[in-house]
């Protein structure tokens, strides 16, 4: 897809975001009128739309750097919204998204696990789909040791979202912990006690570094 309305709304959405945000006086949207019942209404793109233009500007090789920043921003909004979370799989946009976890750009890997951690917090299918593309060790290893202090920060953040109140990701986690960090008992991932002796961990050891 390629529709200029599109592109313009997309540009509009997340350069305003921050200020409405910000702004106290900014109007509140009435709370029956989602963003895909509005679509419907004025013929406008729906959520589904605006993810895959998303992800489309993330992967481009056109598009600058700092577009590519602007559009993830709009994707970390989007999935916020737990069915924009689960509809990531019938777009396939887990494995693009996953993908930017290796990204040579600093920034990228960053905002790739900021939106991982946004789109399985508190999300069942989205944390069972994280597990089924084995991404846990690579949010580990970014975790540990990633040269740049933000994507750390972002990695520890996503193991924790995918952690918390869901065995499988605990299991996960501790599994791919180096042996430095291994625990010698089965930690509960319901008990946030347990689960903070992994990452509290993490967060020590990424605050030592440089």
């Amino acid at each position: 897809m390629n529709d200029p309305r599109l592109n313009e709304l997309l540009k509009w959405g997340v350069q305003n975001s921050e200020s409405s945000r910000n702004d106290p006086n900014a109007p509140a949207a009435p709370s029956n009128l989602t963003p895909d019942v509005l679509a419907a209404l004025l013929g406008g793109p729906s959520d589904a739309d605006l993810m895959r233009e998303s992800m489309r500007s993330i992967t481009s090789d056109e598009i600058s750097l700092e577009n590519k920043l602007v559009a993830f921003d709009n994707f970390e909004q989007l999935v916020e919204q737990i069915d924009n979370a689960n509809n990531m799989v019938a777009l396939g946009l887990w494995e693009p998204l996953l993908k930017q976890l290796d990204s040579e750009e600093a920034e990228l890997r960053s905002m790739a696990a900021w939106c991982v951690s946004t789109a399985v917090q508190n999300n069942v299918k989205a944390q069972e789909k994280l597990l089924d593309n084995k991404a846990v060790p690579t949010l580990m290893r970014l975790a540990i040791e990633d040269p740049d202090k933000t994507v750390r920060k972002k990695a520890i953040n996503a193991l924790s979202s995918v952690t918390r109140n869901f065995q499988p990701g605990l299991d996960a986690a501790v599994e791919s912990l180096p042996e430095q960090f291994k625990v010698d008992r089965k930690l509960d991932a319901g008990n946030m006690d347990d689960v903070d002796v992994v990452i509290q961990r993490l967060r020590d050891e990424s605050a030592n570094k440089a």
